[in-house]
């Protein structure tokens, strides 16, 4: 699938002219600094926490004092022409505002939704001794850092966990949760702390779970686990490297956190366009 990347300014939208096989190839030819990726929705006027994801870049432009080559007002006037020219598809996008010069990138493609099957099978997910230098930051300096362990994304490996001392941080690109009985166990140092993330925790607040914040070890008997992203929603696993995940199918928790959040995603997306 080609990417196509642009350079936005306060009154164009330049085509780059290299091309790329995925947004992280893409992203790894412009200039270090901070991303963000999300879908759209509504045929491309809207997008599930947009504003959570442009604070993404904007807050830490303001504590390094950079001055971001467009406002977010013409950002958004630019997302909204750039999704529409994916119609009748949804786009996934990822903005990337440089450190040096404070230029922003956007890389767009077709959005192809996940397959039915990994919400109603689950998926297989793999560990890796790494985590992030600073998880505050979605720094793009990371997934140069992470390349080897990506690529271990293959065949029936969806995921890789990211590990520290035995102990699940989260997913490479998601966040990460285990459930005993009716306790949600999540990681709330070290981690990125995801859009879909924050949404998901209060669902489940909702539907009456409790809410452990830890890092959990990697050797615990789970009920149930999963994952969570902007683009993907919530994807249970039902095995972790070579062991099944409780019974190593769906579980009921992650069925109705799922159905859960679909609902959310119908009812509070956020208009491109204020």
């Amino acid at each position: 699938m080609t990417i196509h990347g642009y350079r936005l300014t306060p009154q164009r939208i330049i085509p780059l002219d290299l091309s790329a096989s995925s947004l992280d190839e893409l992203t790894g030819r412009v200039s270090d600094g901070f991303y963000t990726t999300f879908s759209t929705l509504a045929q491309g006027t809207k997008v599930l926490g947009l504003n959570a994801h442009l604070n993404r870049l904007y807050e830490p432009a303001r504590e390094l004092r950079l001055h971001p080559s467009v406002t977010e007002q013409t950002l958004r006037q630019h997302l909204a022409k750039l999704a529409g020219t994916n119609l009748p598809h949804e786009s996934r996008i990822r903005l990337v505002l440089t450190k040096d010069k404070g230029e922003v990138y956007a890389g767009i493609q077709p959005f192809i939704a996940p397959p039915k099957e990994i919400y109603e099978k689950g998926v297989h997910v793999v560990s890796a001794e790494m985590a992030r230098h600073d998880p505050r930051i979605k720094g793009t300096d990371f997934i140069s850092q992470s390349a080897a362990q990506r690529k271990l994304v293959k065949g029936d490996i969806y995921e890789i966990l990211l590990m520290k001392n035995g102990r699940v941080l989260e997913g490479m690109t998601s966040n990460f949760y285990a459930i005993k009985n009716n306790t949600l166990i999540t990681a709330q140092k070290g981690i990125l702390l995801g859009v879909t993330r924050r949404i998901v925790l209060r669902l489940a607040k909702g539907e009456g779970m409790s809410i452990e914040y830890r890092s959990p070890k990697l050797n615990e008997s789970f009920d149930e686990a999963f994952l969570t992203s902007s683009s993907r929603g919530v994807v249970p696993i039902v095995r972790i490297d070579v062991q099944p995940v409780g019974q190593g199918r769906v579980g009921a928790w992650a069925k109705t956190l799922s159905l859960a959040y679909q609902a959310y995603v119908e009812e509070r997306s956020e208009s491109i366009l204020p």
